[in-house]
């Protein structure tokens, strides 16, 4: 696989390919209408804040590359673009339905259990059953030319593993960074006893200074 996208990069395309299977008579896509798919707020993670200016230097950065192509359609007045990142005439990449939509789920909102997979790619592609995200997984996974998914470790407190995309660089960074959100996540509850003698020790002072009115209240 010679594709490697920036999380950016990886948000645009995947703006693409989402809006061209869910939304097809809006598709190609203009600056402003890929810009407000980047930075919705349903179905990202994370939620990002892009400028049009932004948007357009990852379109161009995209085009150089052969990812996007801008295609207006006749008469119209606004730029708009397709991207052929994937099961295009262009495209070295050519999925079934349902590994497209997991890839494009997986590029918008990163790491998910294929539990997750399935229920969030469902708007996408159908899936009979989990057995079915588990095949898309394993192919992907196993893809001639290299893997374009990988499972990572499993964490604490989860039943399932998680999936990541391999289109932005090496997986060990991306482990690494998940292992140390988890860790300051799991950490949080540690913070809880110390929040509780704090507020064990305000009582303690309240309860004195109470005790000090009062008595103050009886010699006067």
């Amino acid at each position: 696989m010679n594709i490697e996208l920036s999380a950016h990069e990886a948000r645009v395309l995947a703006c693409l390919v989402e809006k061209q299977i869910t939304t097809p008579e809006q598709y190609p896509l203009s600056l402003n209408a890929i810009t407000n798919a980047c930075n919705q707020k349903s179905n990202r993670d994370p939620v990002l804040e892009l400028s049009e200016i932004e948007v357009q230097a990852l379109i161009d950065s995209l085009s150089r590359r052969h990812l996007v192509l801008e295609r207006s359609g006749f008469g119209s007045r606004v730029p708009k673009y397709q991207h052929r990142f994937c099961n295009t005439e262009f495209s070295v990449l050519q999925f079934t339905p349902q590994e497209r939509a997991i890839v494009c789920e997986l590029l918008l909102r990163g790491p998910q259990t294929p539990g997750e997979l399935r229920s969030r790619a469902a708007r996408m592609a159908e899936f009979t059953d989990a057995a079915q995200v588990e095949a898309a997984l394993e192919a992907l996974a196993t893809r001639e030319g290299g893997p374009l998914v990988q499972r990572l470790a499993r964490e604490p407190g989860r039943r399932e593993s998680r999936y990541a995309h391999l289109f932005s660089g090496p997986i060990e960074e991306m482990a690494r960074s998940e292992s140390a959100r988890s860790t300051a996540s799991l950490a949080n509850p540690l913070l809880e006893p110390s929040a509780l003698e704090r507020l064990a020790a305000l009582e303690h002072e309240v309860g004195k200074l109470r005790e000090e009115v009062a008595q103050l209240r009886l010699k006067a």
